[in-house]
């Protein structure tokens, strides 16, 4: 049996997987194999985007480390864009973004 902060990170990957099959209508599922150096991010089948889910405690912790780890699993996945979807208190998630990272979708946005 995996440990609770184990359990609640899967769960919160499950959580993201269907918001984003519901919002963007692709064939997003979790990834396997967090932790590799090749590490391509928490959430497959999102074209050209590498997405991570975060859901600590410390959500300021989050938002500082998550983009920037999900910054390197963009560049392994070879994609163009990266998001960290983080969840807060209360269970709503945000996306949070480097200032790199909303400026590479703004350009494709207005392009």
């Amino acid at each position: 049996m995996s440990n609770p902060s184990k359990r609640k990170g899967d769960a919160a990957e499950l959580e993201v997987q269907g918001l984003l099959r519901e919002l963007l209508g692709v064939p997003a599922r979790r990834a396997l194999g967090a932790g590799r150096k090749d590490d391509c991010g928490d959430i497959t089948g999102v074209p050209d985007t590498a997405v991570q889910v975060c859901n600590w405690k410390d959500v300021a912790a989050a938002v500082r480390h998550k983009p920037v780890e999900c910054e390197r699993q963009r560049e392994n996945a070879g994609a163009l864009f990266a998001a960290t979807f983080v969840r807060l208190r209360g269970g709503e998630f945000r996306v949070a973004l480097t200032p790199e990272q909303f400026a590479a979708l703004w350009r494709k946005a207005v392009a």
